[in-house]
């Protein structure tokens, strides 16, 4: 395990210790776990105050980097907020009765699943013939490249966001966006609205519907750069004039004009019209197109962990992940319909659902046209997808 580069390039960006070929949390935090994992009536943290006192706690437990950093300075009084005022009784006797010994469960087993994951890695592609790694590692800008996650692994991941376990020291050197929740509920306490509560509702109902049936899917991410010098066989960085010059007929394009991105049938590329930094403001106080999709199809908040910014020329393309939230009314995102959503898009090979997000860099109108570029760029990342 130590000589794999994939891991290496994580490993700094993970809550977890790497010695003698294993991965393993400190025992401390094996022990906290565990008594998360027996209820309410073994660990007494039945209340959002109490939750974040253990997440403290735990957190503490941890390396001493990590122990040091602090957590956004609202964040204890945004989960007290949601689960001891904003949630009923009734959901709350639940959340902290079932949800939250299943997450902290799903948490002790992150190790093993890490470890399989990387025994895996290698093969998941034409048994490993090509030599296309997928392994959990860094993405790093301007080096195309995928990763393949189980949607148990992912589950893991977003606890460990939910518990703010992620080190963040290094992730501002690196481009990398916020990934642990604490920014999510402080938002919530220091300017209360409905859109960031019912934000946050999306992200409950998707812990408490895998810790109810836990799917068993795959996800994958993948960072598609276009060179910016043109190579031979491949498809370059669009140049302003390349619509006045090109002979070349454009491949046939089906346009849907009425509905939601999200909705639309058929395997269509689904754009997320993104930040730079992939996910934008989810985990603070955005709620527009890109904040909503990762708010209804949280898997794709894993992404956040390990995808630096995007530059001009690069797209990210995320296939396999499920909604399990609805809505209506996208400017105010007021009127949220938690509820089982099936899906019915069909798997591939490799047992991932073949919806397709493509995001990619909104650049401002104004000076995209400036510049001759404007939907050139996105032609070329789209040109860019494989079949």
């Amino acid at each position: 395990m130590e000589e794999r580069e994939d891991l290496r390039s994580i490993l700094p960006y993970l809550p977890l210790v790497l010695r003698s070929s294993s991965l393993f949390w400190p025992s401390q935090v094996v022990e906290a776990l565990k008594a998360l994992s027996r209820g309410p009536d073994h660990s007494k943290v039945d209340s959002g105050e109490l939750l974040f006192l253990a997440i403290s706690d735990i957190r503490h437990s941890l390396t001493l980097t990590l122990s040091a950093e602090s957590l956004a300075s609202s964040a204890a009084d945004g989960y007290a907020l949601f689960f001891d005022d904003l949630m009923s009784r009734a959901e709350s006797a639940k959340w902290f009765g079932e949800v939250v010994p299943a997450l902290a469960n799903l948490l002790l087993r992150l190790p093993l699943l890490l470890e399989t994951h990387y025994q895996n890695a290698d093969e998941l592609i034409n048994g490993g013939r090509d030599g296309v790694k997928t392994g959990l590692r860094l993405l790093d800008s301007q080096e195309p490249g995928i990763v393949f996650l189980s949607q148990e692994l992912t589950g893991a991941l977003l606890a460990c966001s939910f518990f703010c376990l992620f080190p963040i020291t290094d992730r501002g050197a690196k481009h990398l966006p916020t990934i642990n929740f604490d920014h999510l509920f402080a938002s919530l306490y220091d300017m209360y609205n409905e859109k960031q509560e019912n934000k946050i509702k999306c992200i409950i109902h998707y812990f408490e519907r895998i810790c109810s049936c836990l799917p068993l899917g795959v996800v994958s991410f993948e960072r598609k750069v276009l060179p910016l010098e043109c190579i031979p066989f491949h498809v370059c960085y669009p140049k302003a004039n390349i619509w006045s010059k090109s002979i070349i007929s454009l491949c046939r394009l089906e346009v849907y004009r009425s509905g939601l991105i999200e909705n639309q049938p058929n395997e269509a590329l689904e754009v997320d019209f993104a930040n730079k930094y992939i996910g934008g403001g989810a985990l603070h106080r955005g709620c527009v197109q890109e904040e909503i999709r990762f708010m209804i199809n949280p898997e794709l908040i894993a992404g956040m962990l390990f995808l630096p910014s995007m530059a001009d020329n690069e797209a990210v393309e995320i296939v396999g992940t499920e909604r399990f939230s609805n809505y209506t009314g996208l400017v105010k995102f007021q009127q949220l319909i938690l509820q089982q959503m099936k899906e019915f898009w069909r798997t591939n090979e490799s047992g991932i659902l073949r919806k397709r997000v493509l995001s990619v860099w909104t650049i401002k109108m104004k000076l995209a046209l400036q510049q001759g570029i404007g939907v050139v760029v996105l032609l070329g990342e789209i040109l860019n997808l494989r079949p």
